[in-house]
């Protein structure tokens, strides 16, 4: 009888074991010695979700060819800004700092090569607009240096142990329990409304329009930077068609901003300067008079790198 209950245990299987003793004790004339029996379990694999990626698309359109990259907050990859001593072309500064993608950045005096735009990187300013006397002595630019050196700019918080995207003005505080790592200026926000008044890029007098230092009804070249409504993070550049009328005005990106799920954006240094670089190429903005494309060198870079080669 024992020999054939060890059987009935190898074959019927473990789960049977409640039914069998029973019978078994009913009817057996000494007491069992039974063995302690250890269940096999077996290994249920868990579902794996796929780490974040980046997404990079083009759209084409009647009066431009928009390319977006779109970054997701949680993800193996980190965004910083980079300024460079002199001007040089994007793809020259992201090949050299081994970055994946690179979106021209903030304001710069091509005369002088020295940056109009505020510039943080690691919690170090790296470029100060006040430093360059072309901008801080211009009598022209007098009655707007206040709202110049107040602009839009994108920055990056540290909050414990998360960090978040931001766009703020440059004097705005930094939220309470956060502190600054990157900043890039730039300006005017576009989202969630246009501040190209407010921030000194456009000026009117008697209904008249007296100043508009980026063309901002006129379509062109442009370069942005946005916050989609799951946070992540997505640059854009708006490439002109041969033709004149061609590009984007900074309301109507804006509005295409919006399609895309965009909550909050802002204006980024565009025309000549307007170029994306990924994947090893790179796509330029601005188009001359014989329909190609300007290859502009710029001051400051944002830079897509791998977490691994953040620094």
């Amino acid at each position: 009888m024992k020999a054939i209950w060890l059987w009935s245990i190898s074959a019927i299987g473990v789960g049977t074991l409640v039914w069998v003793v029973p019978r078994l004790l009913s009817s057996a004339p000494s007491p069992l010695s039974i063995a302690k029996v250890t269940p096999i379990t077996k290994a249920i694999p868990t579902a794996t979700v796929p780490a974040p990626t980046i997404e990079y698309k083009s759209y084409t359109l009647a009066d431009s060819t928009v390319y977006t990259l779109k970054i997701p907050m949680e993800s193996p990859f980190v965004v910083l800004p980079a300024v460079v001593e002199t001007v040089e072309l994007p793809a020259a500064i992201a090949q050299r700092q081994n970055a994946i993608a690179a979106l021209n950045g903030g304001f710069f005096d091509p005369d002088n090569q020295q940056s109009t735009a505020y510039v943080v990187v690691n919690g170090k300013l790296v470029a100060d607009p006040r430093q360059n006397e072309r901008l801080m002595q211009n009598p022209k630019l007098t009655p707007y240096l206040s709202k110049i050196l107040n602009r839009t700019e994108f920055r990056q918080y540290q909050c414990g142990d998360r960090h978040r995207y931001d766009f703020a003005l440059r004097n705005d505080a930094v939220p309470a329990g956060c502190q600054l790592i990157h900043a890039l200026g730039g300006g005017p926000r576009l989202l969630p409304t246009l501040t190209a008044q407010q921030e000194g890029f456009t000026a009117e007098a008697n209904g008249i329009v007296i100043r508009d230092a980026l063309g901002s009804s006129q379509p062109n070249a442009r370069t942005a930077i946005g916050i989609t409504r799951d946070r992540s993070l997505l640059w854009v550049m708006v490439a002109q068609k041969p033709g004149v009328a061609s590009g984007m005005t900074l309301q109507v990106l804006a509005t295409f901003m919006q399609t895309l799920d965009v909550e909050q954006a802002m204006n980024l240094d565009g025309g000549s300067s307007s170029s994306l670089y990924y994947n090893a190429k790179t796509v330029y903005g601005k188009r001359d008079q014989a329909g190609q494309p300007v290859m502009r060198s710029v001051k400051s870079v944002l830079l897509l790198k791998r977490a691994v080669d953040r620094k």
